[in-house]
């Protein structure tokens, strides 16, 4: 009985084994059991995997300081300001007169259109 059950259990782990095998199992089927008849061919090498455990080189350049990093938002802030058309800080633009709407006559606001 003990015979069996060690006989059955060396089985079981053989044929556990072999299916982690790394050789690939349908290149040793038969022509018929096998790949479709319009599979492609495998490549002639296999393909390498990207070398995730590389570290890249150490940089060239430091990191910039506390006093560099301040002085660059500032020159970018200044910029959009004055892509943006605002005022610098501390100056105060003139209010801008309102507009009536286009059609002021008819009744009908800016953003509205007439039913034909």
């Amino acid at each position: 009985m003990f015979e069996r059950i060690l006989w059955a259990a060396t089985l079981g782990l053989a044929a556990a084994l072999a299916g982690c095998s790394p050789v690939a199992m349908i290149d040793k089927l038969p022509a018929d059991m096998g790949l479709p008849a319009n599979t492609p061919a495998r490549p002639e090498t296999p393909y390498e995997y990207p070398a995730v455990h590389d570290m890249p080189p150490a940089r060239a350049s430091v990191p910039m300081t506390e006093e560099e990093q301040v002085k660059l938002e500032k020159d970018l802030a200044n910029v959009r300001d004055r892509q943006e058309g605002r005022t610098a800080p501390g100056k105060k633009a003139a209010p801008a007169a309102k507009k009536p709407p286009n059609d002021a006559a008819n009744g009908q606001t800016a953003g509205t259109k007439a039913n034909p």
